[in-house]
């Protein structure tokens, strides 16, 4: 079982996919790691089980050419990691509608466009596990970053759906939602980020920048150490559907059973506070 074939997106150095394609490789498997830039990638070239590739999730053209290559070297894709994602920082009712076009491409629609790539492949055998890199806040309504949380919602959706559908085809389906976890991603919102002048949240300016670093806390789970339990995970012969993990990730299971109207006034007044 150790010896399958895993197909990870948005493995850039420094966060979440980077660190599942080092431990799905140290657990033997055979791993073709995928971001837009493969400089993005460089220091997985070291490992003799791990194969880099250029992949832009949101090219219907570059999607197929990539699972193509992978079944004609391979002969398989066994497991499929839809990991790739942009945050979108900012209040939801300014974001410009390119922006969420882009964002819910890159997020949601990628994920989707993925699975469907491999689908075929995986039908034909009878066998396959799609996995989906989604968050806490895809539950969980938290201000300042909704346009993410809309797509994540969204794809845990599309995972539920899909753990019925694929059914028929012996093909499994499995959601994470992490909570906070160190990586990279929000240094590089922060290195693009820029409220409009124009905005009407001027004064909100320091509430939003705490919620794009608030993944990044004291208690943020090392992304080595997720990785470490999501694999282990993915590795089993009858994985879960569904898996958190992360700092806060036991908190937000809780705010799942408490009135909505709380958790909403909670986390409005968490993060609207004057510095």
């Amino acid at each position: 079982m150790s010896s399958r074939v895993v197909l990870v997106t948005g493995c850039s150095s420094g966060g979440i996919g980077y660190a599942l394609c080092e431990r799905f490789a140290a657990e033997g498997c055979r791993v073709y790691a995928t971001a837009r830039r493969l400089e993005a990638m460089e220091g997985l070239k070291a490992h003799p089980l791990v194969k880099l590739n250029t992949l832009d999730v949101t090219s219907d053209e570059d999607v197929r050419r990539v699972v193509e290559a992978i079944v004609a070297e391979a002969g398989r894709i066994d497991i499929v990691v839809n990991n790739a994602g942009v945050m979108g920082v900012g209040p939801l009712i300014e974001q410009p509608m390119d922006n969420v076009k882009a964002t819910f491409d890159a997020n949601t629609y990628g994920a989707l466009r993925v699975a469907q790539a491999a689908f075929p492949h995986m039908a034909t055998r009878r066998s396959g596990l799609i996995v989906n890199i989604g968050s806490v806040v895809g539950a969980i309504a938290v201000p300042w970053n909704g346009l993410y949380s809309a797509t994540k919602s969204a794809m845990h959706m599309m995972s539920d759906i899909l753990t019925m559908e694929l059914k028929p085809f012996d093909i499994k389906v499995m959601y994470i939602a992490p909570g906070s976890v160190r990586s990279n991603i929000s240094n590089n919102q922060a290195a693009t980020f820029k409220l409009p002048e124009t905005s009407r949240y001027q004064q909100f300016l320091p509430n939003i920048i705490q919620r794009m670093n608030a993944s990044q806390g004291p208690n943020s789970l090392p992304a080595e150490e997720f990785a470490r339990q999501v694999v282990r995970r993915v590795l089993q012969t009858k994985p879960p559907i569904y898996m958190t993990l992360g700092g806060n990730a036991r908190l937000f299971k809780l705010f799942l059973w408490l009135p909505k109207g709380f958790v909403l006034w909670y986390f409005w007044r968490l993060f609207s506070r004057r510095t």
